[in-house]
């Protein structure tokens, strides 16, 4: 029910904006981005053509709404509104924005671009602004946010709090940083540990020392690891001598969590790695997959030649080939799922080296009992199928799908524990690569059982 009155709902404000469009109402235009949340007008963007998103931007005022707009808009479109701009307004909206978002509205767009806006911020910004971009992309630079309220460690709580209520501008106060003499990062407080203590009470003595921070270096992955399985709200980012440089906040990591989610999926199948494709156009669709896709004609062009290969075992027992597509689809299936849990176990850390054998050994034994079930089930639909052939038909489907099944379990999950012991992107086993090499061992095997048992009898 909420879905279809969120629908209904963005549908009805789609339909506002292009009414007041036609009727070139620019005043009623502004009122009703102010009214739009910004999260809510980046969804709508995608439904209007380049001239309603060129006209409505135009008439956004620099603000951190605008801002979040531009955060939250895909990509591709961000990059297009920024760089019709003049640079002069683009300075404008950044100078509205957290150190992280000019990071992130910058690496968009082209270097030229970039530097001619960069140029026209304060010398202060400009220096701070220069020093996040220089960090490596997707790293925990990149992400932090430098506006982050710190006090001494020997500070009263009542002291923090009344220092606390002058911060307006501070990042995340969920937690107060506390750093020693020389600015080093010591302890962290919860707000909660230190409205119920003591007001005399020193930080030193509530605070948390065991501090998980990250250095700006460190990808985003791991620092979504990091947030996930403590259950952080924000993971501080300190420089070599562990002084505070920053924050990546929660919010930032679940983006990051949705986005590398998606590159893994996409591929997963194959489809290659922009979180964009579905507004790329057809031809570059069709260029990201056909590399991809060529691992499967390839193996197509080798399973025949195996079929050809084996072409009198097939001719002599024609039932043959209407098992074929059932072992090859079988021993796919449980492949992709095989590759599936073991990268999605070692994203979320769940698999590492030291379990990793006993991963594996679950996998195959996990592909061997379904390979049974179906083994025997499928045996016995062929004797009664076929019953003008012999009964070793049966015999053969059933252990040739039972094989095939322990073999794709075993490919599937091995593929990627060997891809992430070379420090290779595991995801990307489980695309052509997997089911290719296990349609190839199918079908030989399948031939290989048939071209023996059949021979016998």
């Amino acid at each position: 029910m909420k879905k279809e009155m969120f629908g209904t709902e963005i549908t009805l404000l789609r339909d506002t904006f292009r009414r007041l469009l036609r009727r070139h109402a620019k005043t009623n235009i502004i009122k009703l981005i102010e009214k739009t949340h910004p999260a809510d007008m980046a969804l709508i963007f995608r439904y209007f053509n380049d001239n309603e998103q060129d006209t409505i931007f135009a008439l956004m005022i620099p603000s951190e709404e605008t801002v979040e707009f531009l955060s939250e808009l895909d990509e591709s479109i961000t990059v297009r509104l920024l760089e019709n701009e003049s640079p002069t307004r683009i300075t404008s909206i950044l100078e509205e924005a957290s150190s992280n978002e000019q990071a992130y509205l910058m690496g968009l767009v082209d270097e030229e671009f970039a530097a001619s806006v960069i140029d026209l911020l304060q010398a202060e910004e400009q220096e701070e602004l220069e020093e996040m971009m220089a960090y490596p992309e997707d790293s925990a630079g990149i992400l932090m946010h430098t506006d982050v309220f710190t006090l001494h460690e020997e500070t009263q709580a009542r002291e923090a709090i009344a220092a606390l209520q002058d911060q307006e501008e501070a990042e995340m106060v969920f937690y107060l940083y506390a750093v020693d003499d020389d600015g080093r990062l010591t302890g962290v407080v919860s707000l909660r540990d230190l409205v119920t203590t003591p007001s005399e009470t020193m930080l030193e003595d509530i605070m948390s020392k065991n501090v998980h921070a990250v250095r700006p270096e460190t990808d985003q992955e791991e620092v979504a690891r990091i947030v996930s399985q403590y259950n952080f709200l924000a993971v501080p980012v300190v420089d070599s001598d562990e002084q505070l440089l920053g924050i990546v906040t929660v919010d930032d990591v679940v983006d990051v969590i949705r986005e590398e989610a998606t590159e893994d999926f996409l591929k997963m199948v194959g489809a290659g790695e922009d979180r964009e494709i579905l507004l790329k156009s057809s031809w570059d669709n069709a260029r990201m997959r056909l590399p991809w896709l060529f691992a499967s004609w390839v193996g197509g062009i080798f399973a025949a030649v195996i079929i050809g290969i084996f072409d009198n075992v097939l001719q002599s027992t024609i039932a043959l080939a209407a098992f074929i597509p059932i072992i090859i689809g079988m021993g796919g299936n449980i492949g992709t799922q095989s590759s599936t849990i073991i990268v999605r176990g070692l994203a979320t850390g769940r698999v590492d080296l030291e379990n990793s054998t006993k991963i594996l050994f679950k996998e195959i034994r996990v592909g061997l009992i379904l390979g049974i079930l179906y083994g025997v089930l499928l045996g016995i639909f062929a004797v009664f199928r076929f019953l003008d052939f012999s009964p070793m038909l049966g015999v053969v489907v059933g252990l040739s799908i039972c094989a095939s099944m322990i073999i794709a379990a075993t490919i599937g999950s091995l593929v990627p524990l060997i891809l992430n012991r070379f420090d290779i992107d595991p995801a990307v086993a489980t695309g052509p690569f997997v089911t290719t090499a296990i349609d190839i061992l199918g079908v030989a095997l399948y031939f290989l059982i048939a071209g023996s048992l059949l021979v016998i009898t």
